[in-house]
């Protein structure tokens, strides 16, 4: 059997060269059985490496540092899903809710809390409106001013993700801020995706120290106080920077690598523009565009190859890009993939491409059920700098709700250059 397949990938190759300082022992066994090694999800099942079947001396040296960091006690977080209490099922006490308003800056589990905060149970009412919460029975709302905050340990000098789900109530227009000092963006939520007003959104940030205070702020000013939007499911993740290889010089081109899904939601996680956002929770890309873009999973939609893909769901208000080197004068092939996420997403479809003067109007009709096609945009590169970037060209709904924004899919993306025949 060959030894390659014992090997490390890349992301994991990554976080043991970050931590590998931090492990002070190695465990002398020849076979090594860990549910915790660092790029393993708690979905996936621990696996077996014997040092014994592998007779290159690198791969026995990549091995050895796997060793290494996964069985030491390392004192960073390795967190990759919910906050603690992040789901704010765990309740404040009777004696520190007054009605739905939360008293006490202590009062939410593992929360530290300022202004007008409301504890909402699923189904309360609010005058003619049913408020509904997306997982479990509880969420918050976050009033004028209005702000919660958690401190997370952390690897100070990773990038992480956060997603969290939010849902407007009567506010026209509202936003939340959200920091991580010193990032920091006002995320728009006035424009709603799903019908069930429910949207999870991404926010990523690079840590500065070993512990960050994530807070989470209404910076609206209402008539009402208790106007402001309603807040559950918070989580975080680690993103590591992808890398391009001799064959694809795109990162992260099929778009495995970025934020936390929730798992039982259906509706995938919305990335923002990067007006927004410093650090983009999609690592490679950048959504430069008015609208966010719809990061989905293979659990809940059909994606055309791997776990995960981009949903462009806003028209030309949606959109994505790279910048990649090239050479000029030298032919670039792009290839990708366009495709419908099985969501009831119907008709005429253009997804259009554009690498640096360069364009191509890609044609799809979809059924809603499920389904790509393959498209190629062969160009000459006129600089050392080539944008890759690609957008839908109409407005989409959902034909089972009419309320709900979709789009194409966009995955599998690959660029590569082509040599010249030999004369």
């Amino acid at each position: 059997m060959a030894y390659s397949q014992y090997l490390p990938n890349q992301r994991t190759l990554y976080k043991v060269g970050m931590h590998i300082n931090q492990c002070s022992s190695l465990f002398k066994s020849h076979t090594l059985h860990s549910p915790h090694l660092p790029h393993q999800r708690k979905e996936q099942k621990p696996f077996k490496i014997r040092v014994s079947n592998i007779s290159n001396m690198r791969g026995v040296a990549l091995l050895l540092a796997v060793l290494l960091c996964s069985t030491c006690h390392l004192s960073m977080s390795l967190i990759d899903g919910y906050l603690e209490n992040g789901n704010f099922e765990l309740a404040p006490k009777p004696s520190d809710i007054r009605g739905t308003e939360v008293i006490g800056r202590y009062a939410i589990p593992k929360w530290e809390i300022s202004g007008f905060v409301e504890y909402i149970k699923s189904g309360q009412k609010q005058g003619d409106m049913l408020l509904v919460v997306p997982e479990g029975a509880y969420a918050v709302r976050l009033g004028n001013e209005a702000s919660i905050k958690q401190r997370i340990k952390v690897t100070k000098g990773l990038y992480f993700s956060i997603t969290f789900s939010a849902a407007r109530t009567c506010a026209q227009e509202e936003r939340l801020n959200i920091s991580v000092a010193p990032d920091s963006g006002v995320l728009p939520i006035q424009t709603v995706y799903s019908s069930n007003g429910w949207d999870s959104y991404a926010w990523a940030f690079q840590a500065d120290f070993p512990e960050i205070e994530l807070v989470l702020h209404n910076p609206g000013v209402e008539e009402d106080p208790a106007c402001g939007p309603l807040i559950d499911s918070i989580a975080i993740r680690t993103l590591y920077p992808p890398r391009a290889t001799n064959k694809n010089l795109l990162k992260n081109a099929g778009f495995e690598e970025g934020p936390y899904v929730f798992p039982n939601t259906s509706w995938g996680v919305l990335i923002p523009p990067n007006i927004e956002d410093d650090h983009s929770p999609l690592p490679g890309w950048m959504v430069e565009s008015l609208k966010a873009v719809k990061y989905i999973d293979s659990d809940h939609f059909s994606v055309p190859e791997g776990k995960r893909a981009v949903e462009l769901v806003a028209g030309k208000e949606s959109a994505i890009a790279q910048v990649v080197r090239t050479i000029p004068g030298k032919t670039y092939v792009l290839t990708f993939s366009v495709g419908d996420a099985s969501n009831s997403c119907e008709g005429s479809m253009i997804v259009e491409a554009f690498a640096g003067r360069n364009t191509v109007k890609v044609p799809y009709e979809s059924k809603g059920k499920g389904g790509f096609k393959r498209a190629v945009l062969k160009f000459v590169a006129v600089s050392n700098r080539t944008r890759i970037m690609f957008l839908s060209t109409f407005y989409t709904m959902r034909s089972d709700d009419f309320s709900s924004l979709c789009g194409p899919v966009l995955d599998d993306v690959k660029l590569l250059s082509l040599r010249r025949p030999r004369q």
